[in-house]
């Protein structure tokens, strides 16, 4: 696990800020498509057909959110709500891990961090 000092997280954040932008912007078009795929998919296991109209772009979509997921993974990012564009950065704080969290629409710099078992709502001040 990577561990982050609040300085490194935040120089982090002018990468991550587009692909967290754009997660939230393809998670959105796939939840509007989802109930279409269901059918497609339905319709496949009973007739043998199916397919959407919108299918490629559905794909597209999951397929985007999956690989910019995996490059936030790569660099030690947590991704914890597309829709939100919330990330934690594990870090050490008084010799135990804790999680600095940021999301979409907060600061240029991070400000909050939570216990790792706590979460969003234990967030506090740093």
């Amino acid at each position: 696990m990577k561990l982050f000092t609040v300085q490194e997280a935040n120089d982090l954040l002018l990468v991550i800020r587009p692909k967290l932008e754009k997660i939230k912007s393809q998670y959105a078009r796939t939840t509007r498509l989802r109930e279409s795929a269901k059918s497609a998919a339905k319709a496949a296991t009973d007739s043998g057909g199916g397919g959407m109209e919108s299918g490629t772009h559905y794909v597209k979509s999951l397929y985007e959110i999956g690989k910019i997921t995996t490059e936030l993974h790569e660099l030690g990012i947590q991704l914890k709500d597309y829709s939100r564009g919330l990330i934690d950065f594990p870090c050490l704080r008084d010799n135990r891990i804790v999680l600095l969290c940021w999301q979409l629409g907060e600061d240029e710099q991070i400000e909050w961090w939570h216990e790792v078992e706590a979460g969003f709502e234990g967030r506090q001040p740093i």
